[in-house]
């Protein structure tokens, strides 16, 4: 290899994101503004032709609101697209959803898990070949299995040796592409209280007790400074798709058990990749390690003395709050009020691999920062693209006919169409990502002052962040449960 080969595979390359399509079934319409469009536009025919005056200003509410639903934007979507959100929520308030409390008296059925909402039908299962706890998700048809990763600090690395992660790390998402039964991938990476173990077993290990005042000194700042630290945890969940894996799970004789034998293939596969990418499992999360992960999402407060005694909170059937209250913008659990922030926009420029680092590196602030890769298959990936292409290619051919004229902004989308068919013909994997924030803080003005630091530091990393409304409790323990939930 020459110096000049040398020194362009030492090269850290940016990276760009597909943007989130525009496009719409005509016009930059989209099926809602449509539909709303074409009832205001009968409405106002019909009056025409049916002979105007009286008639004309009977239908009018009809046409306006039409074209108020389809056109006023509220909070960053039309107001159409509104409705179902606010419908949905009238539906759960009417019926009594948004509040949770567990019923300490009627036991549980055997193997569910205390969780509220459409995570109660969730059910654990026990491999017996790892020990590792499998959550089954009945409704979803998935078997999910979460893995602890440890890994060097990404940013103090040479930028050599950060492109040799970044593609190893590719050929990790390259693999759960290939497998065609992954129905997602979750990564996980959490700050939590951190109870000062970590720090007083370093000291048991390396230090030097010989009752000296710098030893007296150190051990009483360690007793301090542990309970008041943070630690920074991260997880990558694998759920199995169990209709994608029938013929295999069959195989395998069916039932529960097969799903298991089936699931446990692929994590050994997983594993592997991983260690490839020198990202460093530490084990597939026990029961008990599941239990304190659901535990601590819900009640913060406890966090510290869970992983101080090892032997409370570890049973996924009592793991779940005790109490739980939705509002319209954020959730209240036993110990701390939550609120989720959806990334609505990913960096639209180019930016290198550690550019959310600012989000990432936030102290101070109790967050879950979840990414859910959704992996395509080929044969559909490429459908996709192809009728993407058609209806961009339609709609600049229809603007072309009334005299508009392209924008900058459909272009650019239409180039990442074509970036998207080209990767896919190379052989790449095409995976859909979605990035979630849960945020938590003990009183509500800490929560709104965190949030503030947070979306502060997604502009630092180019990205753009929407807080979500009406559906806080599903977005919740799809952002900091590692169960792979889908919103």
């Amino acid at each position: 290899m020459t110096g000049d080969n040398t020194r362009r595979a030492n090269q850290l390359h940016p990276v760009q994101f597909s943007r989130l399509p525009k496009r719409g079934v005509m016009l930059g319409l989209s099926l809602a503004q449509f539909v709303t469009l074409a009832i205001g536009l009968i409405a106002f025919t019909t009056a025409v032709y049916m002979g105007g005056g009286i008639l004309f200003g009977l239908t009018s509410p009809i046409w306006l609101t039409s074209v108020v639903l389809a056109f006023l934007p509220v909070g960053g979507r039309k107001l159409i697209e509104w409705v179902p959100i606010a419908v949905r929520w009238v539906w759960r308030s009417v019926g009594g959803q948004l509040r949770f409390r567990a019923d300490l008296v009627t036991p549980r059925p055997a193997g569910t898990l205390a969780l509220p909402g459409d995570a109660a039908a969730l059910r654990e299962w026990i491999d017996p070949e790892t020990g590792a706890a499998m959550i089954q998700d009945p409704h979803a048809q998935t078997l999910t299995a979460v893995v602890g990763i440890t890994h060097p600090a990404f940013v103090l690395l040479d930028s050599g040796e950060q492109e040799r992660r970044v593609a190893g790390w590719g050929r990790v998402l390259a693999t759960v592409c290939r497998s065609g039964r992954i129905a997602r991938v979750q990564i996980s990476e959490r700050t939590v209280p951190s109870s000062g173990s970590g720090l007083a077993e370093w000291w048991a290990r390396h230090g030097v007790n010989d009752n000296s005042w710098p030893a007296v000194t150190y051990q009483e700042l360690i007793e301090r400074a542990g309970p008041a630290g943070e630690r920074h945890a991260t997880t990558i969940s694998l759920a199995l798709d169990v209709r994608a894996a029938a013929r295999q799970i069959r195989a395998a004789g069916g039932g529960m058990k097969g799903a298991a034998d089936v699931l446990r293939q692929e994590m050994t596969t997983f594993t592997a990749a991983l260690r490839a990418a020198d990202l460093m499992p530490t084990g597939w999360l026990t029961p008990g390690e599941v239990a304190v992960a659901l535990r601590s999402a819900y009640d913060p407060a406890a966090a510290p003395a869970l992983e101080r005694h090892g032997d409370i909170g570890h049973s996924l059937a009592t793991a779940g709050p005790v109490a739980v209250a939705e509002s319209w913008d954020r959730l209240h659990t036993d110990s701390a009020h939550h609120a989720v922030l959806w990334i609505a926009e990913w960096p639209r420029s180019q930016v290198f691999p550690g550019f959310l680092s600012p989000l990432l590196l936030t102290s101070g602030i109790q967050r879950t920062f979840t990414l859910i890769c959704t992996p395509v298959r080929a044969d559909v990936a490429a459908r996709d693209i192809r009728r993407k292409k058609v209806g961009l290619l339609s709609d600049a051919a229809q603007r072309a006919k009334i005299g508009q004229i392209e924008d900058a902004a459909r272009t650019a989308e239409y180039n990442d169409v074509v970036q998207q068919e080209s990767d896919l013909t190379a052989g790449h994997g095409v995976l859909r990502y979605t990035g979630l924030v849960a945020v938590s803080a003990p009183k509500i003005d800490e929560l709104d002052a965190a949030i503030a630091a947070i979306e502060q530091a997604a502009v630092q990393a180019a990205c753009e962040t929407r807080r979500l409304v009406g559906q806080q409790a599903q977005a919740f323990a799809a952002a900091a449960l590692p169960l792979c939930r889908p919103i």
